[in-house]
């Protein structure tokens, strides 16, 4: 391991700790910074060489909503990168019978170097944040969804090369998925257009504020409620599930109101004549996205699951281990 120069990662200025809750703090050379060490990484599993960053590091992973590409990710991960994991599911905790999130956040803040949280309301996420003394990475939540954003701007640098001025049309629900891609998309010069019923647009705060960040990275934001107004021309059209987990009984609603906003061979057609789809997983085939799109060659699905662990690998890296490098 070699020194690398201090990295400018968000820090909370009540307790000094770095956090990843969501995009705001960050810049977009922090992000370039993430994804140049998530290659290495990626290039170093690949060519089966050890590196072992974190050899001694805990990370406590508190799930509230169920999880496959999450829990496994960051389980292999810090395996991988010589730590260790520990699931803690919230039937099984204290959170479970009640305890503050603050004590259990000043609790397992003895005991481990890192905690990742998959939950609910993102004000929970905050306050166990706010009374950690050891860095808090966002799993999910209601409002956002920073790893998966991440890992997918993994996956399209990979495909495009680069990331600015590359063009995503993200049509569906105005979710937590679609809030973390805004934000990301304003950081690093991605031009963004999102295209949801009126009734579930992204949260104009979030879009507000990014606004703010697009106009100094050269990215466009674009919101509308026309699905091939969003689509025309991008370069990437992505989709989410219309029914979060928590949102089983708005199911029939949401079917209803996004019937005309699912991603077909269709609508495909609209956009540039090599443009790739992308999804976070887990699908609904026949919902959201035709089987014939997901399921075809301009289909990256898979790219970004596997993204997930080497993003999710440099994140930890440089949360838990500042300072290190993978080379």
């Amino acid at each position: 391991m070699t020194a690398m120069p201090a990295q400018s990662l968000y820090t909370s200025k009540a307790s000094k700790v770095q956090h990843w809750l969501d995009f705001d703090g960050y810049s977009g050379g922090d992000i370039r910074a993430l994804l140049a060490l998530a290659k290495e990484l990626k290039t170093a599993r690949a060519k089966g060489e050890q590196t072992h960053l974190l050899a001694g590091k805990t990370l406590a992973m508190i799930f509230e909503k169920a999880s496959t590409r999450t829990r496994v990710s960051f389980e292999v991960g810090m395996y991988e990168l010589g730590g260790h994991a520990l699931y803690l599911g919230s039937s099984a905790t204290q959170l479970g019978r009640g305890e503050p999130l603050s004590d259990t956040a000043r609790v397992l803040s003895r005991y481990v170097h890192g905690i990742m949280m998959r939950t609910y309301g993102h004000d929970t996420l905050q306050e166990i944040a706010k009374f950690a003394s050891v860095p808090v990475i966002n799993g999910l939540t209601d409002t956002h969804h920073p790893c998966q954003a991440l890992a997918d701007l993994l996956t399209i640098e990979e495909h495009f090369g680069q990331l600015r001025g590359v063009t995503l049309a993200y049509v569906g629900d105005g979710n937590n998925i679609a809030h973390s891609l805004i934000q990301a998309c304003a950081l690093t010069g991605m031009h963004i257009r999102v295209a949801t019923p009126v009734a579930y647009a992204p949260d104009p705060v979030i879009v507000s504020v990014a606004q703010q960040w697009a106009a100094a990275s050269g990215s466009q934001i674009v919101m509308t409620n026309d699905p091939v107004v969003a689509v025309t021309g991008a370069d990437i059209v992505y989709t989410d599930v219309w029914a979060s987990m928590g949102q089983e009984e708005e199911a029939d609603a949401r079917q209803s109101a996004f019937t005309s906003y699912q991603v077909t061979e269709t609508l495909l057609q609209s956009a540039h004549h090599d443009a790739l789809f992308m999804h976070d997983l887990p699908a609904h085939r026949g919902e959201e996205v035709s089987a014939e799109v997901i399921d075809g060659a301009r289909s990256i699905v898979f790219d970004q699951a596997e993204n997930r662990l080497h993003a999710q690998k440099a994140l930890l890296v440089r949360l838990l281990a500042p300072g290190t490098t993978a080379s």
